[in-house]
């Protein structure tokens, strides 16, 4: 296992307060100090991956460059620390019994009683400790999913209690975080669910090293010196996080608070320089001081649920920072969209970005939504399924094929100008099935992709079955729909651009998982400049 340290973050008291964020700062706080750092998650679920989850399930599923679905907080990951993650940084339950139930099946436990002790934990530290093999990293932070107490994640505890003794105390540190509410009626900070939840880890053997506490107001110093004192930290290692208007704020707080500095103690390991966050902290400042404003259109048919779309929107986020505007979001379903209302529900908006989904439910919606930014000239991205809604609503009303649709939501039609790709048609099962991962891209001269981008030629992420078909592709560049990027392996098409519209792309790939906030997508960056034109 090498001289590779691991740091596991747990949560308690509720879920949601933010572990993939404090994971992701302290990664970034870290790399910033100059070590080699990258981050995992465990997710308790049974999935094998959340890739045949609805998004109002678990919110968005992040893909990685190799091809893997896996939680959203790998998007966090990956945003904040400017690396790139891969199947190795995802660990699910369903994956681990998989796993394990093969080996019963191949005989290799010929003899034994399969137990979630030790076979099961046993699984669970040979994933962890899979990518610090590789001898690439310094520090590997450990997230693991749910909030203690959960049965799903017990094994997961469990598996991390055994692997402080394996590893060694000085090779390992425990965060936990959790939550301080604040009640309004006796205007008091309440401790006591914070003890509980240590409580709860103690009675699963683990000792945490270092708290955070999750809180709406200031932690003053006696507040601190009784969650030390209950809950057996350091007085220095009770770190508070409070609520800050961006996400990003988050790393200059731990380091404000010394969460690093603590972790490298723990670890006895030197708090070498201080870290290196100029640029992190120009990036916060442009996201803070910009006066103007521009409002964008999502529409989606998941927008109840934020997280649906949380990489296109950290990824406009990072766009606006970078054109010095405050990017403001709308989400508008495409149920309620219609021929009828679209030019009144849409007229308010300098862009329009019809997202990624799957299924015939809103595709009405999405394709009135490109007809009114075509017709009208606003600035228009289309992700995905937004390529396609942007390819059959110009052949139903440029090219005159009145019932042209995807085989997605139609057999029938006659004009099927996306179809399923070939490489599909004999796939049955859906799980990890559909075209994933990065794929080149090769742009054509001129273009405003090419233009933006400033290369001929990029890799860029895939989730999808369905593709442009290309018997109808003349048809579409002989009137203005021209194909700027194309597979130089396949021939597949991957963006369309419409000439004569001050901007108006379409890509078949996923732009949103490459954008973090140090290095903002091209492509954003270009449609929030295109919408920064139009609001003028």
């Amino acid at each position: 296992m090498g001289s590779t340290k691991y740091v596991f973050v747990t949560g308690g008291v509720t879920s949601s307060l933010g572990k993939g964020i404090i994971s992701a700062s302290l990664g970034r706080l870290l790399k910033a100090r100059g070590y080699r750092v990258t981050i995992q998650k465990l997710d308790p679920y049974i999935n094998v991956d959340p890739g045949t989850l609805n998004p109002y399930e678990h919110g968005e599923c992040y893909v990685t460059d190799d091809g893997a679905e896996t939680d959203l907080d790998l998007g966090h990951y990956e945003r904040f620390l400017d690396i790139q993650t891969s199947q190795a940084n995802n660990v699910t339950t369903g994956r681990i019994y998989q796993s394990v139930i093969n080996k019963e099946r191949r005989g290799d436990y010929l003899g034994k009683t399969v137990q979630v002790i030790p076979h099961i934990t046993d699984e669970i530290k040979r994933r962890i400790t899979l990518l610090g093999k590789r001898g690439e990293y310094d520090i590997i932070i450990t997230e693991i999913g749910g909030t203690v107490g959960d049965i799903e994640s017990l094994p997961y505890i469990e598996a991390v209690r055994q692997l402080r003794w394996d590893l060694g105390v000085e090779n390992t540190v425990f965060i936990h975080l959790t939550l301080v509410p604040y009640l309004s009626a006796s205007r008091e900070l309440k401790t006591k669910p914070t003890q509980h939840s240590v409580k709860v880890l103690l009675e699963n053997g683990i000792q945490p090293d270092v708290l955070v506490l999750r809180a709406e107001h200031e932690l003053d110093k006696d507040l601190r010196k009784k969650v030390a004192l209950f809950c057996n930290v350091e007085l220095e290692a009770v770190i508070q996080s409070i609520d800050v208007s961006t996400i990003y704020e988050v790393p200059l707080l731990m380091q404000n608070e010394g969460l690093d500095v603590m972790v490298l103690k723990k670890l006895n390991m030197e708090a070498k320089d201080s870290p290196d966050l100029k640029e992190w902290k120009k990036f916060v400042d442009r996201l803070k001081s910009s006066n103007k404003e521009i409002r964008i259109a999502l529409v989606g048919k998941y927008v109840e649920l934020y997280d649906s779309y949380k990489s296109i929107i950290e990824s406009l986020t990072h766009a606006g920072a970078i054109n010095k505007v405050k990017v403001k979001v709308i989400f508008i379903h495409s149920e309620m969209l219609s021929a009828d209302n679209v030019s009144e529900k849409l007229k308010e908006y300098h862009g329009i970005l019809v997202a990624p989904g799957f299924g015939d439910r809103g595709i009405d919606g999405k394709i009135a939504s490109v007809t009114y930014a075509r017709e009208n000239k606003v600035p228009f991205l289309g992700i995905c399924l937004g390529l396609q809604c942007a390819v059959i609503e110009f052949a139903r009303n440029v090219l005159g094929y009145e019932d042209a649709h995807s085989t997605e939501m139609s057999n029938y039609t006659k004009h099927p100008v996306i179809d399923l790709m070939e490489e599909q048609k004999g796939v049955t099962e859906k799980g990890g099935t559909m075209r994933l991962g990065g794929y080149a891209c090769s742009l054509k001269k001129g273009s405003k992709v090419q233009e933006a981008y400033q290369t001929d030629l990029v890799r860029e992420r895939h989730r999808h079955r369905y593709e442009f078909n290309n018997d109808f592709l003349d048809a579409y560049e002989e009137h203005g729909m021209i194909s700027t990027g194309i597979n130089p392996e396949s021939g597949l098409v991957e963006i369309m651009e419409q000439e004569g519209h001050p901007w108006f792309v379409g890509t078949q790939f996923h732009p949103e998982y490459r954008s973090t906030a140090l290095n903002p997508h091209p492509l954003f960056i270009a449609f929030i400049k295109a919408t920064i034109d139009n609001s003028q």
